[in-house]
């Protein structure tokens, strides 16, 4: 029973900062916009979050074993809460500078980089306590809560802006921040026995293609997010509809990724993971570049929905291959390499983001950038299917041996 109370608490507290995240998101860039006048700048936070999280695998090594409570990953959540709530003081005081957001998202990412592999790492080691194959189980159903904020987040982020309550909104996403850390005290300790190493990312990826596959494909779905979120707001404030774009699309998204989520396990028990993984990613950037054609707010709906329902399975297809192959701090490490590869490269994208919509245009980006995950995803899938073919090869010529 405290197994099923600790991955509750867990959950609900990772559902409510992510949902108050999504509220957010709409709000972000326009605060930025508003207060700085740059298009470039509206990604510097992001931007500014990959770089620890892209060094995470140096300085982080033995920081993100650290995270193995409750009460530890409270303390990591009021780091991020207070460079959070940096941004919303800052614009509120008329301060806000391209300096001050840079140094609010390296705060958040070093936040980021032990707390969203630290949590999950967390949620699976008490499904392990709960019951055989439960914590595949959990770590889809916290995928599946972060569908439910983007189908509802939105639009709610959408009416307050409309409501003139922008900043207040990033007021909101810090204190549900640091509340999520502190419900998630209830949360034992899972310490690694005595004298264990601390494995590496590089190291706990030998002998496992498939994870490194997994990760290429939704690496590349990361790097190309900044067309879908800072595009949509960048179409929507130029239309003379702020908010609007984003919501629809986010909202979209939310409502096929929560379909998803109901029918992911289903599919992932029954099919291959990888050819799962990069066929799922291929339907997003065809969606993105159907996004980028067909630039109205019901379109751009139905495209997010599609694009979330296909994704959300193929993150859990990735899932089954982690929670499959490994445990405790090897488990704990391969989350975190994941971890590494989504933020970094959604930061990375989020960089370079702003300034290749001002020169590209927001929906030529976004054309762009589904051509991009499109290739990636469908080069792993034809490496899959030449690498079973050359083992089945293989297999048959030492057979004949």
């Amino acid at each position: 029973m405290r197994a099923r109370s600790e991955a509750l608490a867990l959950l609900a507290g990772g559902g409510a900062a992510d949902f108050a995240f999504r509220i957010a998101q709409v709000a972000l860039p326009l605060v930025i916009l508003r207060e700085t006048g740059s298009i470039a700048a509206t990604g510097l936070v992001g931007g500014a979050a990959g770089v620890p999280v892209l060094l995470s695998p140096w300085w982080a090594r033995k920081a993100r074993q650290w995270v193995d409570s409750g009460p530890r990953l409270a303390v990591v959540a009021a780091i991020s809460a207070i460079a959070l709530a940096s941004v919303p003081a800052a614009a509120g005081l008329r301060l806000l500078t391209p300096e001050l957001l840079v140094i609010s998202g390296l705060l958040l990412g070093c936040g980021d980089a032990l707390s969203n592999p630290g949590r999950s790492a967390l949620l699976a080691d008490t499904g392990d306590r709960w019951g055989v194959g439960k914590a595949v189980v959990l770590l889809t159903w916290q995928d599946g809560l972060r569908r439910i904020g983007m189908m509802l987040g939105p639009a709610v982020g959408a009416l307050a802006v409309s409501a003139d309550l922008t900043n207040g909104l990033l007021w909101i996403e810090a204190v549900t921040v640091f509340a999520a850390g502190l419900l998630a005290c209830t949360v034992q300790a899972e310490r690694a026995p005595a004298g264990t190493t601390t494995p590496s990312i590089r190291w706990s990826l030998t002998g496992r293609r498939d994870v490194l596959y997994g990760w290429i494909v939704r690496g590349s779905g990361c790097v190309t997010w900044f067309a879908f979120t800072l595009g949509l707001s960048v179409i929507g404030e130029e239309r003379g509809r702020p908010g609007i774009y984003l919501a629809a699309g986010m909202t979209g998204y939310g409502v096929g990724s929560v379909i998803g989520t109901t029918i992911a396990l289903a599919i992932v028990r029954r099919t291959k993971p990888v050819p799962l993984a990069a066929t799922a990613w291929t339907c997003m950037g065809l969606c993105w570049i159907g996004m980028g054609v067909w630039s109205t707010p019901p379109a751009v709906a139905g495209f997010g929905a599609l694009s979330g329902l296909t994704v959300v399975v193929g993150i859990a297809a990735i899932s089954v291959i982690i929670t499959r192959e490994s445990a405790g701090a090897e488990r704990r490490t391969l989350l975190s390499g994941q971890s590494v590869v989504v933020s970094a490269s959604s930061s990375a994208g989020m960089l370079a983001g702003g300034p290749i919509i001002a020169v590209l245009g927001a929906e030529h980006t976004l054309v762009g950038a589904g051509v991009i995950t499109s290739m990636v995803s469908l080069a792993v899938l034809l490496q899959c299917h030449t690498a079973k073919h050359v083992r089945a090869r293989d297999h048959h010529a030492g057979r004949a041996a």
